[in-house]
């Protein structure tokens, strides 16, 4: 009888979570309930699994509504009227046109009007709704032709008096407005609940034809939906056939290419590969992400194939992945097995700048009808709910902010603030609008509107009403089209390159990007900042404690990093192993035999599965069915303790003590939770070496396409800083040099315009087309003559240095400017035909320091470039202790003044502890620790240049300071402002580090991770 139910999938409308509305329909002693969300189809699918478990039958639909208007309601016959609905919806929401006041002719669907909106005439499939509220009015005459095609209407959108309240501040902040603002037409009627369906019969008691018509309705309403049915595009050919052959031609192909034609072990692993792909149907899934990769190799563009689909071969042979997963001993079944039928995974990266490109190639050649991104439920967050609840109640900014930043206790106890926490609570989590998924597509067999309506959000790409997880239930494995700024360093490094130099970079060759002896030597001192992946300070020290010098030990690195790997204590005990390998034993032969790579150490998810086939007995593909029981990927209890029960079986068919397989799968069991798959790690492994060998040989041209693509773990400063250290001279932004990025020019290195801070981009690029068209400026008044400027961006770009090249000081051009731009229009100009002599002025010689200008810089770019921070300083010390020669200090006390990198905050069983990284006095970095206890007295303050005091502690090759005092050390003031005490310093208070925080547990002790590391005797 329920033909109108809201769950909180209608955005800021219904209150209602989908599991809670099927358990009230259960409670309720419902035996069907309709879902009809407003404008979407989001719900339909798992509502209708969720019925189908507790024995309703789901009837599934969409209430349609214009401007909160109420239109009609559609109720889907069968899955056709799905996708009729889905197709009105997505033509209203791609056109921007309002929906029709009467529905089209559906065939699948039928519509039920409500009485505000009864059109004059009903066809067969349309009803009208009769409230409750409304049964009085049945008995005047003007009513009784309705009756024969009236229906029952009890909408459900909350279910209780506080709920109701919950819809209103939804409401509010659907509308922007106050509570006490919403008029009557804003909201539901408070009689929207789910009622005892005995209650709402009695209503229509007298009407046995409204009944008659409701019980059809339901009785005809048949949604029946095969779940994990493939709904991807199935051939990439023309058949299945036509897909098998082309694939096995294009593997072959790159076979030969990939491995010769002697190598027995690829040829055999390409056949048993291309069976499986072939039998569960997804050799079209393949040659869709090959032709996607051959597209992008036609325009020059840079990819990486990583996760799991780097652990096959075709994928390598076809050039989808560059990872060799023979020689890294990676099994196929963790990608892809005859017992898994969920998804194949591959995860493809591009350059930031070159992911559109993609993304409309794939629009366009696998029909706009057909591809979609995946959608995102975008939840209210934790700190916006208060914020949003807060301004429907009243609230001024200042209270909003207040309310936002505080935490539990220390907010306020007044009555507002106590009902904005109260209802803001019951909003955690709850959806508030659809977005775009950051990188799953689907490329559907039938048109996507059989699923489900599109929306385009302001990127530009449509979006279907679901997200992932269900668009995987339901049968469609989705393409992950993803982008990085480190790829995008890289590929512009090599242009940057071949542009400065005349070199050419083929960085894909794996003999000059991997495994290369000066690489491997700064690898394994942690010189490798700027490098994707390999750069942050925890990852710099790791390298340094492992000595990494080698590609296999880097893949290792890449995954022990990891924050469940080193959560697990995994990442402690592979230090100590790789350090110590003479103080431990391998516990059995297996782990030796097939885990000597890591020390006997489970790394990598794909170890589960060699330990499962090795030491169990079981097959390569049931291996990874454990491994993703073990780890809850979709599993139940039930199944759980199946594939654990196989395993003890299977172990002990192969005549392994009880005690001993209990201790194998205890350490199973507590590492694949949290393991890293060892083909994501190599893929990773192989960019940090692409960009490890541009930055070791082209260091300059590396550190600018760094800071072109934004830098990466550290603010622009310490990039422009490296660049520094790798040899280039940085010259402030140039009106005759300097372009929207960065720029480099043998050794010398040119700012762009776009670090300054007050200049706007169409301003920057009006300069630069305009020097480009006309040639070179040649003084301040022919500057201004050309480009339309106000007085602001004048004088950014006269104090940043900018008109250098004229021959004037700042002071000169700043008066001369001044004097131009009184009488002078904001306007385009057009260049004279005779150009006008250049007037002259005299002016008095006013003498600046290069103190002012690098004061000048901090405020502009928020850091010196002139000068480093150190000639800055009010202090004459000078420490003799540097950096790179730290080591020889090992328990000793030091002494020394460093400039701020970043601060990391961690959790540990003391308390928080806080790691610095620190530039000395040469420019060479290293870290610190401060411990709870010292950091009570001696804490940041804020970025600058620091006097340290503490011990060097050396762990595992690895220096750093643990300090015991520090203090911040005063700059000199600024003599722009010498009349002025409290602007003196207003510059160097934008000096700052980088922070950053985790919220992990305390990583555990070496006592506490209980890996055996003695050989466990047979009983």
């Amino acid at each position: 009888m329920y033909l109108n139910c809201h769950s909180y999938h209608s955005l800021r409308y219904g209150t209602i979570p989908l599991n809670e509305l099927v358990q009230q329909a259960k409670i309720s002693g419902l035996t069907s309930v309709a879902l009809t969300d407003i404008n979407t189809v989001t719900g339909i699918y798992d509502f209708t699994k969720q019925c189908k478990e507790v024995g309703i039958k789901p009837i599934v639909g969409v209430e349609f509504r214009q401007n909160n208007r109420l239109l009609f309601i559609g109720l889907a016959k069968n899955q056709k009227g799905i996708g009729e609905m889905c197709r009105l919806l997505t033509h209203h929401n791609l056109s921007k046109t309002h929906l029709p006041e009467v529905a089209p002719a559906f065939e699948n669907v039928f519509v039920i009007y409500p009485t505000a909106n009864m059109p004059n005439e009903l066809r067969n499939f349309e009803y009208i709704a009769i409230r409750p509220e409304e049964v009085i009015k049945l008995f005047k005459t003007e009513w009784k032709p309705i009756i024969q095609k009236a229906v029952i209407l009890q909408p459900v959108t909350f279910r209780s008096k506080k709920e109701f309240n919950l819809h209103r501040i939804l409401r509010a902040i659907d509308n922007n407005t106050l509570l006490s603002k919403l008029t009557e037409e804003d909201i539901c009627k408070t009689s929207e609940i789910l009622t005892s369906p005995e209650e709402l019969l009695k209503k229509y008691s007298e009407y046995p034809e409204i009944l008659k018509n409701t019980e059809f309705l339901i009785e005809e309403c048949n949604f029946e939906f095969e779940f994990k049915t493939p709904r991807n595009k199935k051939f990439y050919t023309k058949s299945k056939e036509g897909d098998r052959l082309l694939l096995e031609n294009l593997a072959k192909s790159g076979l030969l290419k990939r491995y010769g034609n002697s190598n027995k072990e690829a040829q055999a692993r390409v056949i048993k590969e291309l069976k499986v792909i072939n039998d569960l149907n997804f050799s079209g899934y393949f040659l869709i992400t090959w032709d996607i990769i051959q597209y992008s190799k036609s325009q020059g563009f840079m990819h990486v194939g990583r996760g799991s689909g780097a652990n096959s071969i075709v994928s390598y042979c076809l050039g989808i992945t560059d990872i060799c997963p023979i020689e890294l001993d990676l099994y196929f079944e963790r990608f892809l097995n005859e017992n898994r039928k969920s998804p194949p995974d591959f995860d493809i990266d591009w350059s930031w700048r070159e992911r559109d490109f993609i993304l409309e190639y794939i629009f366009k050649r696998f029909d706009p009808n057909h591809v979609a991104f995946c959608g995102t439920n975008v939840e209210f967050k934790y700190r916006s709910i208060f914020r949003e609840v807060g301004k429907v109640f009243g609230l001024s900014k200042d209270e909003l902010d207040g309310l936002s930043k505080a935490k539990g206790r220390q907010r306020e106890s007044n009555s507002v603030v106590k009902y904005v926490e109260e209802y803001g609570m019951m909003l955690e989590k709850y959806p508030n609008q659809r977005s775009m998924h950051s990188c799953g597509i689907i490329i559907s067999e039938e048109p996507i509107t059989n699923f489900t309506a599109l929306e385009m959000p302001p990127k530009g790409f449509p979006i279907v009403q679901f997200d992932m997880h269900v668009a995987e239930d339901i049968g469609f494995e989705k393409f992950d089209i993803l982008s990085q700024r480190g790829l995008g360093t890289i590929d512009e490094a090599v242009k940057i390159i071949e542009k400065n130099r005349g070199i050419k970079v083929d960085i894909t060759d794996t003999s000059l990007s991997k495994n290369e002896a000066k690489c491997n030597e700064l690898l394994s001192i942690g010189k490798t900042l700027g490098c994707f992946y390999i750069e942050s300070p925890a990852m710099r020290g790791l390298l340094r404690r492992l000595k990494c010098d080698n590609y296999k030990t880097l893949v290792a690195a890449s995954s022990i990093i990891r924050p469940g790997v080193a959560q697990s204590g995994m990442m402690r005990e592979y230090i100590f192993r790789h350090n110590n390998p003479d103080k431990f034993e391998y516990f059995h032969e297996v782990f030796k035999e097939q885990l000597g790579e890591t020390y006997g150490v489970m790394v990598y998810q794909e170890d589960v599965i060699k330990i499962a086939l090795h030491y169990g007995g079981l097959t390569a593909a049931y291996g990874d069915i454990l491994r993703r029981a073990i780890s809850g990927k979709g599993r139940s209890l039930a199944e759980l303790q199946s594939v654990k029960n196989q395993f003890f079986v299977s172990c002990k068919a192969k005549g392994h003590p009880e005690k001993l397989s209990e201790e194998v799968y205890r350490q199973i069991e507590s590492f694949a939770g949290y393991s890293f798959c060892k083909a994501h790690s190599a893929s990773y492994a192989v960019e940090s070496y692409q960009s490890l060998y541009l930055k070791t040989y082209y260091g300059i041209e590396f550190m600018v396409a760094a800071i072109n693509n934004g830098g990466g773990f550290y603010r622009l400063e310490i990039y422009i800083h490296e660049a520094k250290m790798s040899g280039a001279t940085i010259h402030n932004p140039c009106i005759n040099k300097s372009v929207y990025q960065t720029t480099v020019d043998g050794t010398d290195v040119y700012l762009g315009f776009m670090l300054l801070k007050n200049l706007n981009s169409e301003y920057i690029f009006n300069i630069v087309a305009e020097r480009e068209k006309n040639g070179a400026f040649k003084s301040i008044e022919n500057f201004i003559t050309r480009v339309p400027s106000g007085l602001e961006s004048i004088q950014t770009l006269i104090f940043i240095g900018a008109f250098r090249c004229i021959g004037k000081t700042k002071s000169q051009l700043i008066i001369e400017a001044r004097m131009l731009l009184i009488h002078h229009k904001l306007e385009v100009n057009t260049p004279l035909l005779i150009e006008e002599p250049t007037k002259e002025y005299k002016f008095p010689i006013i003498e600046r320091s290069i103190l002012e200008d690098a004061f000048d810089e901090i405020e502009l770019l928020s850091f010196p470039v002139s000068c480093s921070p150190f000639d800055l300083l009010e202090t004459k010390f000078k420490s003799g202790i540097l950096a790179n020669n730290l080591i020889n200090y090992l328990k000793k006390e030091v002494k020394l003044i460093a400039y701020l990198v970043s601060i990391k905050q961690v959790p540990t069983k003391m308390g928080m502890m806080f790691f610095g990284t620190w530039i000395d006095a040469n420019g060479d970095y290293f870290d610190t620790a401060h411990f709870p206890k010292s950091l009570i007295n001696y804490s940041f303050k804020g970025g600058g240049c620091y006097l340290l005091l503490g011990t060097v502690e050396v762990d595992y090759h690895f220096p750093t300071i643990t300090v015991s005092k520090m203090a911040k050390m005063p700059f000199k003031p600024d003599p722009r402002y010498a009349n002025s005490k409290t602007l003196q310093f207003k510059a160097t208070e934008q000096l700052r580090g980088d922070i950053s925080t985790t919220e992990r547990a305390p990583y555990p002790q070496e006592h506490e991770i209980n890996l055996p590391r003695i050989k466990m005797v047979k009983e």
